[in-house]
């Protein structure tokens, strides 16, 4: 795709699921990744999979503000920037609402709405003095259309749309170009450990196999040819957009 070879891009959750798929199609676009996971050994295991030269990992949660800023300083330590943010990492437990509690709640929130909102005041700052970034929120369609099970999650993911948005208002006349994508139901290690949850997990999944239209689950793959579309020069107007990845399973005019 045009514009990514050179390119820096700062991924979230990069070590396994989405993240790690986005970072393997943007490592084959010739973009240098810088990878902020919890997952330290799995960061180690990217680094020999994918090249030291081709990525670079620290260890952080999101959701520690100035955890991330020393991690985004360490990555970023001679290097002339971020051309491009991913906000990926994510997480979840399917349970009914009133079988939750304010401690669910808030992991909840500071994964999902509190760390993305984290990376870009920390990072965003640096593209608009450069004049110039794209980001990506990974939002889901849970967020759009809601998923039983999964209410705060999908209040959070409904903030990251609507926060996408109005931050593309305030930074697109400074370059700043920010997009979410919406993956459905993907082959993932969260997808999967919904099934660990009992019977009412396992039921889940099915169900939401059955209920795509292309019958199967997405792939890191499918939402990783997204994400770098979108990063790349051929998205370049294509912005404040929420784009679904869900094989059809939501469909907006």
């Amino acid at each position: 795709m045009r514009g990514l070879t050179g390119k820096t891009a700062l991924i979230t959750g990069g070590v396994s699921g989405l993240g790690k798929g986005i970072v393997e199609r943007f490592v084959v676009e010739g973009v240098h990744c810088l990878v902020i996971d919890r997952d330290a050994e799995g960061g180690g295991r990217l680094i020999e999979t994918v090249g030291a030269d081709k990525v670079a990992f620290a260890a952080a949660d999101i959701s520690d503000y100035g955890a991330v800023q020393a991690a985004v300083k360490s990555l970023t330590a001679g290097n002339k920037g971020i051309d491009i943010l991913v906000n990926n990492a994510g997480w979840d437990k399917p349970v009914n609402f009133l079988d939750t509690d304010p401690e669910f709640w808030k992991k909840v929130i500071d994964i999902n709405l509190y760390g993305p909102i984290n990376l870009h005041h920390i990072v965003v700052p640096g593209m608009v003095e450069r004049g110039g970034g794209k980001v990506i929120n990974i939002a889901s369609d849970a967020g759009r259309v809601g998923s039983s099970g999964e209410s705060v999650y999908s209040a959070c993911k409904g903030g990251i749309i609507a926060f996408t948005k109005t931050l593309c208002r305030e930074l697109a006349r400074k370059g700043v170009v920010l997009n979410t994508v919406c993956p459905g139901p993907s082959d993932t290690p969260l997808l999967a450990s919904f099934a660990d949850t009992g019977e009412a997990g396992v039921r889940l999944m099915e169900s939401l196999k059955r209920a795509i239209p292309l019958k199967r689950l997405g792939t890191p793959e499918d939402v990783a040819g997204m994400v770098a579309f979108l990063a790349s020069a051929d998205a370049d107007f294509i912005v404040g957009q929420t784009i679904s990845v869900s094989g059809g399973l939501t469909m907006h005019g």
